[in-house]
């Protein structure tokens, strides 16, 4: 073979491995086209060992853990590029050729990518090298009810973390992100502060609807709260007084019956003859004496209505502390099942991410009362659906009732000096935001915490 046919060869061979390299690494991996997972040189050099075993191409990160026994030239050979580039020895046509097969069971195991931009690099660095200040798990930070976190600088913060520009609307900068859920956790959960509450749309009006005062919540759900209360009462005490009413129609149909029994037969015909005029009589008399005892019956129904509604009330509030600390953990901060998409990190972001991020803004510290009505909605229907409406409201008030506790103490917690109970449970749920996040779910009690071991 000459020397040209040789070359020829081999620049065809080598324009083969560029067009399936080429195919291998797709688009030019900018932030604005490439919404990969990030890994830090950290993560990868813990990837390098038969058991784990990943290795970068092309700035990308594959783990060939499971490829490697079968690798034809042996596992040793990649085993070398553990944790490392293999751009130059995939490239190497001299040194080890390699097919489009090979190239395709790359892409197949594509775990994620390097970070290229000064930001990304910044977003991945440790807290101690430029990450977040609190980390929201650090169980050596002492947290009391006088703790007072120092003012976010908002210009710094972003070109250290690459994270949201506080300057800027939110909502839009968590559907653009190139990050993915693992960064947006540690971000989110590494709270900052502001001296006025954050913006989360560009637009006035939209922005109205993100902002609630913490008075709204006891303006709007406690009047509501009477509301059921007073018809839950009501409802008790019309049932028990119709019921009642039977009871003393039944007693006076009786009564009567006795009264106007025949002494003789000698009456009979003279009682058919008047039995016409007699029957309207009766049926008069027995209605007066009625209505002389429901005034009696009302009096003595009355109080026993407000204690079955009572009953249903204290019930309420117990079923109210259970759906605090379930919502808390496993809707708000259902993190490890939340998928890694834009849409379900500002979903996150909008339901409880926000408050964890800003723990202090006092405008998103309640629930908008859309929201709340939102997630009340099926836990009322459940109710109607099992009880009767009678218990359902006394329920549902007690329950309603104790969500305004919850709202305006939540509130409290954060921004309010308090008496001895409530400055320890303020340390506890401060502990919640900046020590660990993943337990202290509790917020008006730690009962619950306490009963499935998640107390701090």
């Amino acid at each position: 073979m000459s020397a040209a046919t040789s070359t020829r060869s081999a620049t065809v061979a080598a324009e083969k491995a560029a067009v399936s390299a080429a195919a291998l690494q797709g688009p030019a991996q900018t932030p604005a086209t490439q919404r990969l997972r990030l890994i830090s040189s950290k993560q990868l050099e813990s990837h390098k060992t038969a058991s784990s075993l990943w290795v970068t191409y092309k700035g990308n990160v594959y783990d060939v853990t499971e490829f490697a026994p079968d690798h034809p030239g042996g596992d040793d050979l990649i085993l070398e590029y553990a944790g490392k580039d293999m751009e130059e020895i995939m490239d190497d046509i001299d040194s080890h050729s390699h097919s489009d097969s090979a190239y395709e069971i790359l892409k197949e195991n594509l775990v994620g990518r390097l970070p290229i931009t000064q930001e990304e690099h910044a977003a991945l660095a440790e807290a101690e090298n430029g990450g977040a200040d609190f980390t929201g798990k650090d169980d050596e930070l002492v947290i009391t009810a006088d703790f007072q976190p120092s003012d976010t600088d908002l210009t710094s913060d972003f070109e250290k973390h690459a994270f949201l520009d506080l300057n800027k609307p939110l909502l839009v900068q968590v559907w653009n992100g190139t990050w993915g859920k693992e960064f947006y956790l540690q971000q989110v959960h590494s709270p900052r502060h502001l001296k006025e509450s954050a913006r989360l749309f560009k637009s006035p009006f939209l922005e109205m609807f993100t902002r609630t005062p913490w008075w709204v919540v006891p303006l709007v759900w406690a009047p509501i709260s009477a509301a059921l209360f007073q018809r839950a009462t009501s409802q008790f005490a019309a049932n028990a007084l119709k019921r009642a009413t039977a009871t003393a129609a039944a007693k006076a149909a009786a009564s009567s019956a006795a009264s106007s029994a025949p002494s003789s037969s000698a009456f009979a015909s003279f009682r058919q003859l008047l039995a016409g005029s007699g029957s309207a009589a009766l049926a008069a008399a027995k209605q007066a004496q009625i209505n002389q005892t429901q005034p009696e019956i009302l009096a003595s129904v009355a109080p026993a209505a407000l204690a079955s509604t009572l009953a249903c009330f204290a019930t309420g509030v117990v079923i109210w502390t259970i759906l605090e600390y379930t919502m808390h953990r496993f809707l708000f901060h259902v993190d490890e099942m939340l998928p890694d998409r834009p849409f379900f990190l500002m979903l996150h972001f909008l339901l409880h991410g926000i408050h964890h991020y800003l723990p202090m803004d006092r405008l998103r510290l309640v629930m908008p009362p859309l929201l709340f009505a939102v997630l009340e909605f099926p836990f009322t229907r459940l109710a109607y659906a099992l009880f009767p409406v009678a218990i359902a409201n006394g329920i549902i008030s007690g329950a309603f009732a104790m969500y305004v506790v919850y709202d305006v103490m939540h509130y409290s917690l954060h921004h309010h000096r308090l008496p001895q109970y409530l400055r320890e449970m303020k340390a506890y749920h401060l502990a919640h935001h900046y020590k660990n996040y993943e337990e202290g779910f509790g917020v008006t009690s730690k009962i619950w915490d306490w009963v499935f071991g998640t107390e701090l």
